[in-house]
């Protein structure tokens, strides 16, 4: 008898190249993120085994790239990256959740002035878009508003505001303000000053400075102007931050910076003005980046579950990417106490 022929299917292509189902299928779909080696596999065992694509089931199965794109914004940094260290940490997060859901991640680094806001999704290079690192807010909300008119599935990390455009992943701020003025107040540090852009052009630094004046204001201390100074997240601006509420001869001994890398230049500026860290002036930033354990002396800061924050990010996408409901929604803040306040009062 005459052995009745199977068609060959995804997995024998699989079994033949020596690579899973998925690589199969990143191959077959065009993804550029396989090597020409492990294409060349794929393709050599599609014509070994005759594999023909049912293009048309394909599309109608799921009409989508099987990519999320993240995007990674411009920061100011003291080498060439320009990414916020604290965004490098959540991309290892993303980069796995996508995995266990069987994506691919098409990361992109965009410059502010450039026209990100084109649409991924009409193009076929991502199903959705993954947003980290903005600047300016009220420069960066007109984008967010285009893309939500294109249609476009797209989750950020950041401020959860009650007008905001779109679905955003990010931390109690306000919540995590309050743990640090409640334990500075603990430690009988009551001139509290604040380096960072405390505005609504920066609303998750506003949101960190309000949550820690509310706990000042409850202990019956008013808000002093001349203790906030603006400042950027760069070591940088922490330097030069520090250096001019110093130049402003105000009396503080505690300073709460808006994340840890202006913490990190303020304890460099305190440093060589003379003043001990924590037993003249105590310090905190906000962040729990890696650097905050190994500067010296280690950062007292507010721990960011970016661990956590990838993976709510990833699936709060792919539940729009699906036509499901997703809200935004905010992590909570935890304190992480370490040399740079002192241990008692």
């Amino acid at each position: 008898m005459r052995q009745r022929k199977t068609k060959a299917t995804s997995v024998d292509i699989a079994h033949r190249a020596g690579v899973s189902q998925a690589t199969v299928s990143r191959v077959l779909r065009g993804s550029p993120l396989v090597n020409a080696e492990t294409r060349k596999r794929v393709m050599d065992a599609v014509k070994e085994l005759n594999y023909k694509v049912d293009r048309r089931a394909s599309s109608l199965r799921t009409q989508r790239a099987g990519t999320l794109a993240l995007l990674l914004f411009e920061d100011p940094t003291a080498d060439e990256s320009n990414i916020n260290p604290f965004f490098l940490a959540m991309l290892g997060s993303i980069t796995r959740a996508c995995a266990r859901h069987g994506y691919d991640l098409l990361v992109s680094f965009q410059q502010l002035s450039d026209d990100w806001h084109a649409d991924y999704e009409d193009s076929m290079k991502a199903d959705g878009l993954i947003l980290l690192g903005y600047g300016d807010y009220i420069d960066y909300r007109p984008k967010l508003e285009r893309l939500v008119e294109q249609g476009t599935h797209f989750v950020r990390w950041g401020a959860v505001l009650p007008d905001q455009p779109g679905v955003s992943i990010g931390c109690d701020n306000v919540a995590g303000g309050r743990m640090v003025g409640e334990h500075l107040l603990a430690l009988g540090r009551r001139s509290i000053a604040f380096l960072g852009d405390a505005s609504s052009h920066y609303p998750e630094f506003h949101a960190r400075y309000r949550g820690c004046e509310q706990v000042l204001r409850e202990a019956g201390i008013a808000e002093d102007p001349s203790l906030q100074v603006d400042a950027l997240s760069s070591e940088e601006e922490g330097y030069e931050a520090a250096k001019a509420l110093l130049g402003r001869g105000v009396l503080f001994d505690a300073v709460f910076a808006a994340s840890d890398l202006i913490a990190i230049g303020a304890l460099r500026a305190l440093l060589e003005h003379g003043l001990r860290v924590p037993e003249d002036v105590a310090v905190v930033g906000f962040d729990d980046i890696a650097m905050a354990r190994f500067c010296n002396p280690p950062l007292t800061t507010v721990f960011q579950d970016t661990s956590h924050a990838g993976e709510q990010l990833v699936e709060t996408l792919l539940k729009l990417v699906n036509g499901q409901h997703a809200e935004s929604a905010m992590l909570p803040a935890k304190l992480i106490v370490r040399r740079s306040t002192p241990v008692g009062a």
